[in-house]
């Protein structure tokens, strides 16, 4: 029987896990096409995906980017708007969904409300509206498949398994670059340091904020929406090897553990063809060869933003956008160089105490929540 071929659309495909997923295609043309490709601005990356993969419909969102049309018989939608009217036509049987931030956020609702299946690389959207993406998908009948690896390896470990039965999940995170150094060391950190990540090659807004910890906050985002998990039974452990992704442990005391090296390419394969897995190249993990496996607490105090996450996942409605667009705007004024690495989690810190909560219960909502945490936070900078 000859395996269909699956189309998908690939929203922030000159990031790293765009980048990453259009290798999956190179290795299985016969199984995979590529229908749209959306990307922020590297508009000549975008052109030179474009002709590779055979690729018509594009979508920048630089409204002012110029990427040479003419002539190609190729079609380029721009801006926010253009990138939601991309997903409309795509005619895709997935949506990869890898723009950084809550910018994801739009074009992936209307993916899920047509009933496309998304794969998720981002987690903004489901810390900043995750009932909302979750609802749309559950009326919609669109199944939402992890591509970050520890959500990934939750997610093949409750593989046949009844969620009800979860006693813990165990929530891996490598620590980033600066686990061992102290509260005055964090404080000199540069944006450089912090993009060199000792495991794993990411973007740039992500390796910021998992060496803050708060990438590994905003999982517990995605663990609870996505699998049902009351954020109590969530527990943060460090694990500096990123060998075992993470670990669900049942209630007769059974810990189920997912492993292997740490390559995006496994979790986003395991997503594009899920519920199959398919042979591949990619490299194999070695136990011998590997060595010992560590494992610590993390420490909160020297890094607040996972206790901050946590605090906003129990608080509930506006809080958890809050979190996410304080965040992105930290984020963004660090890598600017305009503060330093330590006011990150001040900044998320003081957006959460001085914002009034209200319910999510529309997407313009979402935004109210995200616009003023923007313009908190700009105001304090």
């Amino acid at each position: 029987m000859t395996n269909p071929c699956r189309r998908i659309a690939i929203l922030g495909s000159t990031g790293s896990i765009g980048e990453q997923t259009l290798e999956m295609v190179r290795a299985h043309p016969d199984r995979l096409r590529v229908t749209a490709l959306a990307a922020g601005r590297n508009a000549e990356r975008l052109m030179k995906q474009a002709e590779e993969f055979n690729v018509d419909l594009l979508s920048l969102a630089d409204a002012d980017a110029n990427p040479g049309l003419q002539g190609t018989g190729r079609e380029l939608l721009t801006g926010s708007e253009g990138i939601c009217e991309l997903v409309r036509r795509a005619e895709a049987d997935l949506v990869i969904g890898a723009i950084s931030g809550v910018a994801g956020l739009r074009p992936l609702l209307v993916a899920v409300e047509a009933g496309m299946d998304c794969a998720l690389a981002n987690k903004e959207p489901l810390v900043a509206a995750g009932e909302i993406v979750t609802e749309a998908a559950r009326q919609s009948d669109a199944a939402l498949l992890p591509i970050d690896s520890e959500i990934s390896a939750i997610f093949q470990c409750l593989r046949g398994e009844r969620t009800e039965e979860i006693e813990k999940v165990l929530l891996t995170a490598s620590g980033g670059p600066f686990s061992t150094l102290s509260e005055d060391e964090l404080q000199q950190v540069t944006p450089e340091r912090a993009l060199d990540h000792p495991t794993w090659k990411m973007g740039r807004k992500v390796t910021i904020d998992s060496a803050t910890l708060a990438n590994k906050g905003f999982e517990i985002f995605e663990i609870h929406w996505l699998f049902g998990v009351d954020v109590r039974q969530i527990e943060v452990v460090i694990h500096h090897q990123s060998i075992i992704h993470s670990m669900v442990q049942f209630q007769d005391g059974s810990v189920m553990a997912q492993m292997g090296p740490p390559d995006m390419r496994m979790p986003i394969q395991f997503a594009i063809f899920y519920p199959e897995r398919v042979a591949n190249d990619l490299p194999r993990m070695s136990l011998a060869e590997m060595g010992q496996l560590t494992f610590a607490e993390p420490d909160t105090t020297r890094f607040p933003c996972l206790r901050l996450a946590f605090s906003a996942a129990r608080a509930g409605r506006s809080y958890p956008a809050v979190l996410n667009a304080a965040d992105e705007v930290a984020v963004g004024a660090f890598l600017d160089g305009r503060i330093g690495f330590s006011r990150i989690p001040e900044l998320i810190e003081r957006a959460l105490e001085e914002h009034q909560a209200f319910d999510l219960d529309t997407l313009g909502e979402v935004e109210d929540a995200d616009a003023w945490a923007r313009s908190y936070v700009n105001d304090l900078l």
